[in-house]
């Protein structure tokens, strides 16, 4: 049987493998974002404005809940990528094991709490109360499927740790295409309405999830874990919960400040609530490069601090930079120029006021991008140099930045405001990652010997 294909990253020309890296990761979270998008596209085209507005009004708090399960799980990854670069495979298999048993237990109780309390959450949120029904049946089934959120995230993220950034993508486009088949069958077939929708993101998750489970089994021989490895053991417990809790953090005390702004645009009536919708679901496809350079570094930067190797780790923050700050001029061309025909994805023609506003919250993030691409790029490269704590002090920033926009500024100068809250949460965030990444570079560089490339 053919082995599972690992990649190092400590060697080679730098650029070259986080371009090799970075595109399978990119088409991934794309098909991610697609399917995602689909949810809202066939909400907004078939069931309304008020169902695209039910789904959207939950964005800031399924972002706070699910972008700590996804900030958690790729933490947990970074002590398996670092054990890689090391060639530490026993501790690599044992930090998997203890992560499989953290996940079980996070996922557990993040599930319980937040489906106890999401309707009270949407409550003190000011969702207007002609779209809270349709709110709760989608944001609860999100929720029910945060156990499946944990099972592909850790998994996609442990193959990455190992510089497989391909197979993780396989398994998104078959859990894209299935979840458009399965929306479209539960909105226009069964006529489930927006918790149909959601019914179908859970199981198309789920799905993925398994059969990855299945591909690792039979592909990754250096993944099979004995049974003296499956004990908890707190030295593999301690860095795991020291990485993975502080990104999971990073997500969620970032999404505080997204709750306080979403809590502000919803005094703004549904009309307001659908457009930030349109245009937000547009602006994420957008920033998945983003996103996909900020994880290629967590992989890039933990095995080359694992080999010891911190020269090629600005080296490689170096090409990364170059990369997104070409794209940002791109993505920001695009957006100007087609941000109104985008919104009529979701939209129909006839609702002007949506496609307006939207296209106006396009442009004004876009104008951004590269702020947006620092935060990503540092951030996970401070990540990957061990220092989980610094990455929780940026989201505190963006917190700030985001709740101060919400609190007072959306009531004072309605939606144009709420569109400005991004990017100042964003520059926030780089006024303080930056000099942080140089301290953490200075403090490594002092306790490791010199190695060469």
């Amino acid at each position: 049987m053919q082995q599972g294909k690992v990649k190092s990253m400590t060697v080679g020309s730098p650029m070259k493998l986080i371009v090799q890296f970075f595109i399978p990761l990119l088409c991934g979270m794309l098909f991610q974002q697609f399917y995602n998008m689909m949810d809202t596209m066939i909400v907004g085209r078939f069931l309304g404005p008020k169902a695209l507005a039910s789904v959207g009004g939950t964005g800031s708090i399924n972002f706070m809940i699910i972008g700590f399960c996804m900030g958690v799980c790729n933490g947990f990854a970074i002590p398996v990528a670092q054990s890689f670069g090391a060639e530490d495979f026993s501790s690599l298999r044992k930090y998997v094991a203890n992560s499989v048993w953290l996940s079980i237990i996070f996922s557990s109780i993040t599930t319980v709490f937040v489906c106890v309390f999401c309707k009270r959450i949407l409550i003190a949120m000011n969702t207007p109360s002609d779209i809270m029904e349709g709110a709760y049946q989608y944001i609860f089934v999100i929720f029910l499927g945060i156990p499946v959120i944990y099972l592909y995230n850790l998994l996609a993220g442990i193959l990455r740790s190992l510089g497989d950034s391909k197979t993780p993508l396989y398994f998104l486009i078959m859990s894209s295409l299935l979840n458009i088949i399965l929306d479209l069958a539960a909105v226009l077939v069964l006529k489930m309405g927006v918790s149909g929708a959601a019914w179908a993101t859970v199981a198309a998750q789920g799905i993925s999830g398994i059969l990855c489970l299945i591909y690792i089994i039979k592909k990754y021989p250096i993944l099979k874990i004995h049974k003296s490895e499956w004990s908890l053991k707190g030295e593999y417990v301690r860095p795991l919960c020291m990485m993975g809790i502080p990104m999971g953090l990073q997500y969620s005390i970032t999404a505080i400040g997204s709750v306080i702004l979403q809590t502000a645009v919803n005094s703004l009536g549904s009309i307001a609530v659908a457009a930030i919708t349109a245009g937000s679901k547009i602006s994420m496809f957008f920033c998945c490069p983003f996103d996909a350079f900020g994880s290629t570094m967590a992989t890039y930067t933990g095995q080359n601090v694992g080999a010891r190797k911190l020269d090629r780790v600005t080296k490689g923050i170096k090409a990364c930079c170059l990369l997104a700050f070409i794209y940002s001029i791109v993505a920001w061309l695009i957006l100007m120029i087609f941000g109104s025909n985008l919104t009529l994805l979701f939209i129909k023609k006839e609702e002007t006021q949506i496609i307006k506003d939207s296209a106006y919250l396009l442009k004004v993030m876009s104008a951004f991008y590269i702020p947006l691409a620092l935060v990503n790029i540092v951030r996970f490269s401070i990540q990957g140099l061990g220092f989980g704590k610094l990455a929780i002090i940026a989201g505190v920033c963006e917190m700030i930045a985001r709740g101060m926009v919400g609190y007072f500024f959306v009531p004072l100068f309605g939606y144009s405001a709420a569109c400005f809250a991004s990017p100042i949460a964003w520059i926030m965030a780089d006024v303080f990652l930056i000099p942080a990444y140089f301290w953490a570079i200075r403090r490594l560089n002092r306790s490791f010997s010199p190695c060469e490339a």
